[in-house]
């Protein structure tokens, strides 16, 4: 259909026109992506804990494996979301945005005034609970906007995860820049920082995030691609940066050009949403203006009428059928999910995998010092895997995508594959090569990152979307219990013992309330190596989820949203059609 309606069907004229497209743009469904971006970007402040563990560590005198004690809580109360799950499942996503924002601003604020010593030295018990309830509130975040994404956009969900969780892996990047303009070199403050920042941009948004019914359009894939090209480009200034910033002191005033170049590329995505919305808002306009009858009715939100009346199935209850559970694809119920063989597969992985990256991620602080690199290094250790972290989850996602789509490879492929890699990444550490420590940090900062779009975007596969926000927690809820038996239980243990050592050998004793530090590639290089073991184990795990789901990849998994979706590709307005009909490019 041929679109016409002459010059006053063209372009924005006039305050009322500008209104009705500003509207249009801020109510629309990309800017609840846009909005999720700015989200994530602020939420990553648990992958910065390496920027200021040592504040910690010296203020209150603490060993290694009561550091590890603490990274450990922070991990949990970042993965443990069952909380943010349930809540997400019976409120809207502004109650699970609000709830997160004041946990953050609580946890985060208690820890900086223990640090400066503006309150009186809590109790480690107390520290842990602080740092678990700030850590917490990441999971509200993610819950918040990523589950609502996800459901918004469900046949893109690849690159959905991938893009947003991208943002979140280079938040502790861009935080690191607007930290240094802002407070320039005071390391406690950034503390602070993270404690206020993400607050406000959840509550700046909490009107902003919500579910709107997909609607498929045939250019949407092609959005999200100029997404990833922005924060590509985002990405690539930070580690140019990175890199500056490491040869050449910069003075606060550098700092805040750098921070402003951040913030510009962190808002461009509004160039992309707007002109999107303005297509939209053009074709209602155009309908509008020429209502000549058409075989369809260009409605966003309307329901696609089947020829025949659909069938309704009776609803499982969560109590029923829990060891008789459907075919792989179809909504699963939470106690199905929990007892299937899928999940404990996935489980392992997240234990040995995740767990394992995580311990190498949170240690690099003392790592770098006890392989005696120097502080700006250290440093710069972060920054690679917050950059590094990021290209994981737009790789995997993006990547993951179009081999499904194309070759029909099974997701659960690319995840082994990348906890593979990570056994790379933990046996440089473990032997100290020369300069070994920037490519480790370049590897687990990819596979960290690489693992968390996989998993979450398998259990939607595999399990259905319907409890898609308690799934999506039950997910990472392993990682927790993996670093704590890798990190507290072990590697702590083993650092502290051969720092035990080292001062016995010097004659010296540890005095109460003095920090321990080990120097020497003996002090972590057994931890990786067991590292490695059991992370191959998890490899070998893994390998086996890809044969039992082999069959499910070869099928057409998006096949129910197809049927079920609003608004299909025949059903729009030939947006695409020639100039003198219509051009709303």
């Amino acid at each position: 259909m041929a679109f016409g309606g002459g010059a006053d069907a063209v372009g924005v004229h006039g305050w009322r026109d500008m209104k009705s497209l500003t509207i249009q743009v801020i109510t629309g469904r990309w800017f609840v992506v846009f909005a999720s971006f700015l989200i994530m970007a602020a939420a990553g402040a648990t992958y910065m804990f390496g920027l200021y563990s040592s504040d910690i560590k010296s203020t209150l005198g603490y060993d290694q494996t009561t550091l590890n004690l603490l990274s450990f809580f922070k991990d949990m109360g970042t993965n443990v979301g069952i909380l943010s799950g349930f809540i997400n499942e019976l409120t809207p996503p502004w109650v699970v945005l609000a709830i997160g924002a004041v946990l953050n601003f609580f946890g985060y604020f208690m820890i900086w005034l223990s640090v400066t010593q503006k309150i009186a030295k809590p109790k480690v018990w107390q520290m842990c609970l602080y740092i678990y309830i700030g850590a917490n509130s990441q999971s509200f975040a993610n819950t918040g906007s990523l589950v609502t994404c996800v459901k918004n956009f469900p046949e893109s969900r690849g690159v959905v995860l991938g893009i947003l969780k991208g943002y979140l892996g280079l938040s502790g990047a861009i935080i690191t820049q607007l930290y240094s303009a802002i407070y320039y070199d005071d390391s406690k403050a950034l503390i602070l920082l993270i404690g206020w920042l993400p607050s406000v941009v959840s509550f700046l948004f909490l009107a902003t995030v919500r579910y709107m019914k997909p609607v498929r359009r045939p250019n949407e894939l092609n959005v999200f691609y100029n997404f990833l090209y922005i924060s590509l480009a985002l990405a690539a200034f930070l580690l140019v940066m990175i890199i500056i910033q490491k040869r050449v002191d910069f003075t606060q005033g550098e700092y805040g050009v750098s921070a402003a170049i951040v913030l510009f590329l962190l808002f461009l995505p509004l160039a992309t949403i707007s002109i999107e919305e303005y297509k939209i808002w053009h074709i209602k306009r155009l309908a509008s203006v020429d209502p000549s009858p058409s075989p369809v009715t260009v409605t966003e939100g309307q329901r696609v009428k089947p020829n025949e009346a659909e069938a309704v199935s009776k609803e499982t209850k969560w109590w029923e059928n829990v060891f008789s559970p459907p075919e792989r694809g179809e909504d699963y119920t939470i106690l199905q999910v929990l007892f299937s063989i899928d999940m404990l597969i996935l489980f392992i992985c997240s234990i040995f995998g995740i767990g394992g990256t995580l311990t190498a991620i949170d240690n690099l602080g003392q790592i770098g010092k006890s392989l005696r690199y120097p502080k700006k290094s250290i440093s710069t250790f972060v920054s690679l895997v917050s950059i590094w972290n990021y290209l994981g989850r737009v790789f995997s996602g993006f990547v993951s995508e179009h081999y499904l789509h194309k070759y029909k490879v099974p997701r659960p492929l690319t995840l082994t594959l990348t906890m593979l890699l990570s056994c790379v990444g933990h046996l440089l550490i473990a032997f100290d090569l020369p300069n070994g420590l920037y490519p480790a940090s370049v590897i687990i900062g990819f596979c960290f990152g690489a693992q968390w779009p996989l998993l979450f975007a398998i259990i939607s596969e595999l399990f259905g979307l319907k409890y898609y926000a308690t799934l999506y927690n039950f997910g990472s809820v392993a990682s927790p219990l993996g670093l704590y038996l890798l990190n507290v239980v072990m590697t702590g243990h083993l650092y502290d013992k051969e720092a035990k050592k080292q001062l016995a050998a010097l004659g010296l004793e540890r005095k109460e309330g003095e920090e321990l530090n080990c120097i020497g590639v003996e002090c972590f290089k057994l931890s990786f190596i067991i590292i490695t073991a059991v992370t191959f184990f998890g490899v070998i795990v893994s390998a086996i989820l890809v044969v039992r789901t082999r069959k499910f990849y070869k099928g057409d998994i998006y096949k129910k949203f197809r049927n079920d979706i609003t608004v299909t590709e025949a059903e729009m307005p030939r947006v695409n059609a020639s100039k003198e009909e219509i051009d709303v490019t």
